[in-house]
């Protein structure tokens, strides 16, 4: 589908980008910064218009910016969105599986999240799911929302999740290939709270 010009990742990307605009695709990123609840509120209450969902936790507060278009965040920390599933809501428990990628292990990483089992989206109290690829740093984050924290938690215990990581640990699980992570992976959990 695509002429490799060059073996490097720039002249690919370059030429995916511009395949995706002769076909009219719109790629989606998301864009996130960090700041106190009150400061991060007003900013979302002056976009008002745009996809923007407030989250927080014992640490602190996040805005998330998901768009086709630039973000309204003067520094913040930029993704693209490779995979997706359902609406972002203003409501419930948002968890990030934080999981930092070397360059070589891109693909193959992004591979498995690509072609992954899809089960998630059938259990219950799910409401998004989005993979996305970090455009400034080694971090990807795989981001799921849901109903609430207890949904999450009953994901964590299901058959589906079971089927989801059935080969972590295996010889044949991403967990075990060589050079793909640059270090150890970890979850945040944010409450969306309900606005009044």
């Amino acid at each position: 589908m695509f002429k490799r010009v060059n073996e490097g990742v720039k002249y690919i990307l370059i030429e995916v980008t511009i395949y995706s605009k002769k076909l009219g695709v719109n790629w989606m990123n998301v864009f996130i910064t960090s700041g106190t609840y009150d400061f991060l509120k007003t900013i979302k209450a002056k976009h008002a218009n745009e996809t923007m969902i407030l989250m927080e936790n014992a640490e602190g507060a996040v805005l998330l910016h998901e768009t086709s278009a630039s973000t309204v965040f003067e520094s913040p920390r930029k993704f693209e969105v490779i995979d997706s599933s359902g609406e972002l809501a203003e409501h419930g428990h948002v968890v990030f599986n934080n999981i930092p990628v070397t360059e070589e292990g891109r693909p193959i990483f992004e591979y498995r999240f690509k072609n992954r089992a899809r089960a998630i989206e059938d259990v219950d109290g799910f409401q998004a799911i989005r993979v996305l690829r970090p455009l400034n740093a080694d971090t990807y984050i795989i981001l799921t929302q849901w109903k609430d924290e207890a949904a999450f938690k009953g994901w964590q215990n299901s058959k589906a999740y079971d089927k989801a990581h059935q080969k972590r640990g295996t010889e044949d699980g991403i967990d075990n290939q060589p050079k793909i992570f640059s270090s150890p992976s970890y979850v945040s959990s944010y409450n969306v709270p309900e606005e009044d």
